[in-house]
């Protein structure tokens, strides 16, 4: 956070508001989403013992990893809290909407890992295929700069995307100090419900096969 706020704020020029704590804010979320699909991604190949030696649902393979992992980035954000007093952006009761948001985010990439963690038995190679995905989706989500910056034309495809209305979200609840928009949550929620329901077919059809697949 350190090195980006040096890099856009000062080097850069960039003039946003509060940039340290837009660009934290910002981060956070998509580390959770990060590092939650990446390892629920390998979930399932790293625990053979689990689906081939002792019976679970293996969805409770997913799910368990995806919670760990919930609960590390809920401890990352309660320290964003005193971060942002210190620097000034005064907390407001719009901050106890932050629980909500992490468990939209959580039930985001619990649906993304079930389709990962799934098709990575069948296709090992979806590991770098997902890294180079995540490259690319740090820089095309509005971390280190604005998404005014987009042009107009390609406005409406950009905002589709759930990880950056959750920012925005998260953004505005804490700078804008007000709550997320109509447009933010239906993103969001439709975003949950599709790749939910996709993630559970993939699961459901491939299951069968994992314990053969290890």
């Amino acid at each position: 956070m350190a090195i980006l706020t040096l890099v856009f704020s000062y080097l850069s020029r960039v003039s946003i508001p509060n940039y340290a704590s837009w660009l934290l804010i910002a981060l956070l979320i998509w580390r959770f989403f990060q590092v939650g699909t990446s390892q629920g991604l390998s979930c399932i190949v790293g625990n053979p013992s689990l689906v081939t030696k002792v019976y679970v649902p293996r969805y409770l393979i997913v799910l368990s990893n995806n919670l760990a992992n919930f609960i590390g980035s809920s401890l990352e954000f309660l320290v964003l809290l005193p971060l942002l007093v210190w620097w000034g952006v005064g907390l407001t009761v719009y901050a106890l909407i932050l629980p909500f948001l992490l468990i939209l985010e959580f039930l985001l990439v619990f649906a993304l890992s079930l389709s990962l963690s799934a098709l990575n038995l069948k296709y090992r190679d979806i590991n770098q295929v997902w890294e180079i995905a995540l490259q690319l989706g740090f820089f095309l989500s509005p971390i280190v700069y604005s998404a005014s910056i987009i042009p107009a034309r390609f406005q409406l495809y950009y905002s589709l995307n759930p990880v950056t209305r959750l920012m925005e979200a998260g953004r505005e609840i804490f700078l804008d100090k007000r709550l997320p928009t109509p447009f933010d949550a239906g993103v969001i929620l439709s975003s949950i419900i599709l790749f939910l329901a996709l993630g559970l077919l993939i699961f459901g059809r491939l299951e069968k096969r994992f314990a053969e697949e290890l």
